[in-house]
């Protein structure tokens, strides 16, 4: 099942479909899994990981909220979304940046999804019309 099918099926949708949009909701859905379980493998670490925990949860929390505002299509609430889209750019930039200083395997590959998925925000707000 993919979810960028389900938002293309949406019967407001239909031509009106938003690739970037669909990758970028996509890559925030694994976003906030994984760095979800970054806060959790940091946890386990010997090392104090406070901020890098805090980062990640709140970069997970917030791709979640991203994540299901976008896959809500009726009635389309674009400035909200572009918030939205540009307040996951901002945790997923923050994130990736304290990732990036860790050398253990959980952390780098958080740092990358968050570049991938904060890459595909914004390619999705470039594209956005001012309608759904």
């Amino acid at each position: 099942m993919s979810i960028k099918e389900m938002i293309r099926e949406h019967p407001q949708v239909g031509a009106d479909y938003n690739e970037e949009l669909g990758e970028a909701v996509k890559h925030a859905m694994y976003c906030a899994a994984i760095c979800n379980s970054c806060a959790d493998a940091c946890s386990a670490e010997e090392m104090a990981m406070q901020k890098c925990i805090r980062l990640c949860l709140d970069c997970s929390d917030i791709c979640t909220a991203t994540y299901r505002v976008a896959t809500r299509r009726t009635a389309g609430n674009v400035p909200v979304l572009k918030a939205m889209l540009q307040t996951c750019i901002d945790a997923c930039e923050a994130c990736e940046a304290e990732c990036s200083k860790h050398d253990n395997a959980h952390c780098k590959r958080c740092a990358q999804m968050c570049r991938e998925c904060a890459d595909d925000c914004r390619k999705a707000l470039e594209t956005m019309k001012d309608h759904a």
